[in-house]
């Protein structure tokens, strides 16, 4: 078909949506709203999938850790119990005897009620408190904005220095205050402000910035650890050598904690790249659930379309008879309406698409995850607006086309 045919057929179908902007106006949100059902879900899954890997990318692929074993359920008739704590002393000793392609930090949580004062200032009594030593930060991700780390000689003696959270800074300094070298207390015991954290915002809904770290020696005096477990982090030199050197760490800490060789681990070992894995296979299973909705409700408003080109069709039959009689081919009257119901389409795509990324990233801010723009799926939207226009539209073209024109002029 020749391009001015198209072109020509192109500028008719344009003035006849011109000229029914009611029906142009009902069938485009029809499309709209189908594109936009899906968009918006797949936008705020995404959007949840790009906050997992944000929040767990600080961890990195080549960190694994111990902890204690906390497994629950029943085992051969029998309930399986929580396992014994990780000690100090074993922690102090994996550090030691670990594989030295290994960076080895170990900490403590002391409490998540505490409370910070300076001077008139008082933070509420929900900041958690963490003993460390100086390999922590660097193995956990975390970056000073601020100050400093500790040294060796601090992380091991009871010097009263301690490490904030970006959330703290906040609420006990002034803005024009450089809180490094500054005093504050956690609970009775007065600390020197060393270093702030980089913020890291919230994950899951829970705040990363307010919490303090101070030396495991002054968690242990002034928390206690007893019954408490230690959490060792494991950072690999080379990622590709996670796997093996997560298996070499785990002989060294049986060994350290006396398992008897065929018994069960008495500890958990958790990889950070497993972790992630495992939560963006649960997100997809929501994205596809979301778009499975996506694609009921897009084919709903297909139905609708073609109801409403039909509608035109019966509306438009002087018109196509005087257009077939005046000489247009069953092709060229076909071919009319399919570009009018694919511009139709195309319109309803991308207000569906404008509306679902609006709508997806408002969740996604409502959940305090990332804005994100899904490509993919915008281009998906793209293509499935052509496809409903073309699945709609067919059928009232086809039906156009092959109207007699002496019948279609001698109707009202």
């Amino acid at each position: 078909m020749k391009r001015e045919l198209l072109i020509e057929m192109a500028r008719i179908a344009i003035r006849s949506i011109r000229g029914n902007m009611l029906r142009t106006s009902l069938t485009i949100g029809i499309i709209g709203l189908g594109i936009m059902a899906l968009i918006s879900m797949t936008t705020a899954t995404s959007s949840l999938e790009a906050n997992v890997v944000r929040q767990f990318s600080t961890l990195g692929t080549d960190v694994f850790t111990f902890s204690q074993r906390t497994e629950t359920g029943v085992n051969r008739g029998m309930r399986v119990r929580v396992g014994t704590p990780i000690t100090y002393r074993e922690a102090q000793r994996f550090a030691e005897e670990a594989p030295p392609e290994l960076e080895v930090a170990y900490s403590i949580f002391s409490t998540a009620q505490a409370t910070l004062t300076r001077g008139t200032e008082r933070t509420n009594p929900n900041i958690q408190v963490l003993g460390v030593e100086e390999h922590y930060m660097d193995v956990s991700g975390y970056t000073i904005a601020s100050g400093r780390n500790f040294t060796k000689s601090e992380a091991a003696s009871s010097r009263r220095l301690v490490i904030l959270g970006a959330d703290l800074i906040k609420e006990l300094f002034n803005p024009w205050e450089d809180p490094v070298g500054q005093e504050c207390s956690i609970g009775a015991q007065r600390y020197q402000v060393i270093g702030v954290l980089e913020a890291k915002g919230q994950a899951f809904g829970m705040s990363q910035d307010n919490q303090c770290y101070v030396p495991i020696p002054c968690a242990r005096q002034q928390f206690s650890d007893e019954k408490r477990s230690y959490r060792i982090a494991c950072k690999a030199e080379n990622p590709d050598q996670v796997l093996k050197l997560a298996e070499a760490a785990t002989g060294v800490l049986r060994v350290v904690r006396q398992d008897r060789p065929g018994e069960d681990l008495s500890f958990n070992l958790s990889m950070s790249n497993s972790l992630v894995t495992t939560l963006e296979e649960a997100i997809s299973g929501i994205t596809m659930a979301a778009s499975i909705i996506g694609v009921i409700t897009l084919f709903g408003a297909g139905i609708g379309l073609m109801n409403i080109m039909l509608v035109s069709v019966s509306e438009r039959t002087r018109e196509i008879g005087t257009r077939k009689s005046l000489g247009a081919s069953p092709r060229a009257i076909r071919m009319q309406f399919l570009i009018e119901v694919i511009l139709i389409g195309q319109l309803g795509g991308a207000v569906g698409i404008a509306m679902g990324v609006l709508a997806g990233n408002a969740i996604a801010y409502a959940m305090d995850t990332p804005f994100v723009l899904p490509w993919g799926w915008m281009l998906t939207g793209v293509m499935l607006s052509l496809l409903t226009s073309l699945f709609s539209g067919y059928y009232p073209a086809r039906k156009a086309s092959l109207l007699d024109p002496i019948i279609a002029l001698g109707r009202e």
